[in-house]
C-alpha cells in the first residue's frame, strides 16, 4: 500500500466510529447535541440524525445553546475512539463553539451594531464596528425611480470643440432613474490602530458609483440610455471622537480623490477629475434620532485645453458641498445637499430627499421609499451647464 494512503484510511475509519459513537450516545438517553460526562463528543451526534431532518435540527440547536450557556467550557480538543483493529488513537477532533452573529443583548455586531451611531457603522469609525477588509457594502443610494423634469437635454453642447450636438434629439421629459453605487475597505490602521473602542482606526476606501438615466417610456426612439455616469473613487478616513458646542461631536476627516464620466465619444463626451476634503458631524437626539453634516471641498485637476470635455464645469455643478440628514425616528429620514460654486454668480445645485423604510422593523438593509427633489446645474454629466428641476419618486437601498 502506498504510504500517504494507510494514514488517510485510519483517519477516515475514526471519523466513522465517531459518528457511530455519536448515534448510540443519542439513543442512550444522553441529550443530543451536548457533551457526555467527560466532554467528548458534541456535534458528531447531530450529525449521525440525518435521517430525521427535525429532529437533527433540533439537536444542533441544543448543542449551540449549550455552547453559549454561562459557564460552558472553552472549545477542546478531544481524542477519538482507539482503531479496532491497531487499539492506536488516530485522529483529534475539536468541537467547535457555535458561531454567533449577534451580541448577547440581541443586537447585531460588526457595522451593523446598532448601539453605535450612524456614521460609525457607516466608516466603521470604531473597532466595535470594524466589519474588516473587503467586504461589499453599500455606498450612495441603490436606487430604481422614475424621474419627470421641466425640460430635457435634447442638444447637449459644451465650449470645447466638437463637444456640441448638431441635429438634436427627441427625448421625452419623463425617464426611469437607475443608481448603483458600492465600496469596500481594502486597509485599515495605517496611522493609527486606537487604543480602545472609542478611537477606531484610520481606512482606506474604493467606491463606484452608476447613474443611468433610461428613456423608459419613449418607444419611439427604441427606449435608449440616454446618458451614463460613471464614478470611481478612492477615499482616506480618519476618524475622530472631537466635542463640539451644542451636542454635536466631530467625527472624521476624509481626503478623496475621484474621476467622474459618461464614457461617450465626441460629441458627448463629458469627464473631470477632482481631489477633495471632507469632514462629517453628528448629534444623537434620543432614541433612534440623530442629525448628520457631512462638508467637502474639491479642487478639479487641470486638463489641457485639447482634451479638456467641459470648461468652467466648476463654475457650474460647484466647488464644494454640504449635506445633512435628520434621522426622525427609525423609519423616516430627511435629507438635504446644497452645492455652490464658491463665486459671485452663485451656480450650483439643492437637492431635498425623504425616505422611508418599507417595513416597521427598519434596520440599514431595509428596502425605502424614496422621493427626491433637484434644482440647479449637474444632475448628470451632460447637463452640468443646463439648469433643470427633477423630481423622482422610487425605491433605494442605503446600504446592507
Amino acid at each position: 500500500m502506498v504510504a500517504w494512503a494507510k494514514p488517510a484510511i485510519h483517519t477516515l475509519a475514526a471519523m466513522g466510529l465517531l459518528l457511530t459513537g455519536g448515534l448510540a450516545q443519542a439513543q442512550s438517553g444522553v441529550t443530543p447535541g451536548l457533551p457526555d460526562r467527560s466532554g467528548r463528543l458534541g456535534w458528531q451526534a447531530c450529525q449521525a440524525m440525518s435521517a430525521d431532518a427535525v429532529a437533527q435540527l433540533a439537536c444542533f440547536k441544543s448543542w449551540a445553546d449549550a455552547q453559549n450557556s454561562p459557564g460552558s467550557p472553552p472549545p477542546a480538543m478531544t481524542t477519538a475512539p482507539a482503531n479496532p483493529e491497531t487499539g492506536q488513537k488516530e485522529a483529534n477532533v475539536l468541537l467547535l463553539p457555535a458561531l454567533a452573529t449577534e451580541a448577547p443583548d440581541g443586537k447585531q455586531i460588526g457595522c451593523r451594531n446598532t448601539s453605535y451611531s450612524g456614521l460609525s457603522r457607516f466608516w466603521e469609525l470604531q473597532r466595535g464596528t470594524d466589519c474588516d477588509t473587503f467586504g461589499i457594502r453599500g455606498y450612495r443610494p441603490i436606487s430604481l425611480m422614475w424621474s419627470g423634469s421641466d425640460s430635457v437635454n435634447n442638444q447637449p453642447s459644451s465650449p470645447a470643440p466638437g463637444h456640441t450636438v448638431t441635429t438634436p434629439f427627441n427625448y421625452k421629459r419623463s425617464e426611469a432613474r437607475l443608481q448603483l453605487s458600492v465600496r469596500t475597505k481594502v486597509a485599515k490602521g495605517l496611522l493609527t490602530s486606537g487604543s480602545g473602542d472609542e478611537a477606531g482606526s484610520d481606512s482606506v476606501w474604493l467606491g463606484y458609483t452608476q447613474q443611468s438615466y433610461w428613456q423608459l417610456f419613449n418607444g419611439g426612439i427604441s427606449r435608449p440610455f440616454r446618458t451614463t455616469d460613471h464614478e470611481p473613487e478612492v477615499v482616506y478616513i480618519y476618524p475622530h471622537m472631537i466635542d463640539l458646542p451644542g451636542g454635536w461631536k466631530y467625527r472624521l476627516s476624509g481626503l478623496g480623490l475621484t474621476h467622474q464620466s459618461n464614457g461617450q465619444s465626441l460629441p458627448l463626451s463629458r469627464s473631470w477629475n477632482r481631489v477633495y476634503l471632507m469632514g462629517a458631524a453628528e448629534k444623537e437626539l434620543g432614541g433612534d434620532a440623530s442629525l448628520t453634516l457631512q462638508a467637502r471641498v474639491w479642487q478639479r485637476l487641470r486638463e489641457s485645453s485639447g482634451s479638456d470635455d467641459n470648461p468652467g464645469i466648476s463654475d457650474f455643478i460647484g466647488r464644494a458641498e454640504v449635506a445633512g440628514t435628520w434621522q426622525i425616528n427609525k423609519l423616516h429620514s430627511l435629507g438635504m445637499t446644497v452645492r455652490h460654486s464658491l463665486k459671485s454668480d452663485a451656480r450650483g445645485s439643492v437637492k431635498l430627499e425623504w425616505m422611508k423604510a418599507s417595513t416597521a422593523i427598519a434596520d440599514s438593509a431595509a428596502l425605502r421609499y424614496h422621493v427626491q427633489l433637484f434644482s440647479g446645474y449637474g444632475d448628470s454629466m451632460i447637463d452640468y451647464n443646463r439648469r433643470r428641476n427633477v423630481l423622482s419618486v422610487g425605491l433605494s437601498l442605503v446600504d446592507w
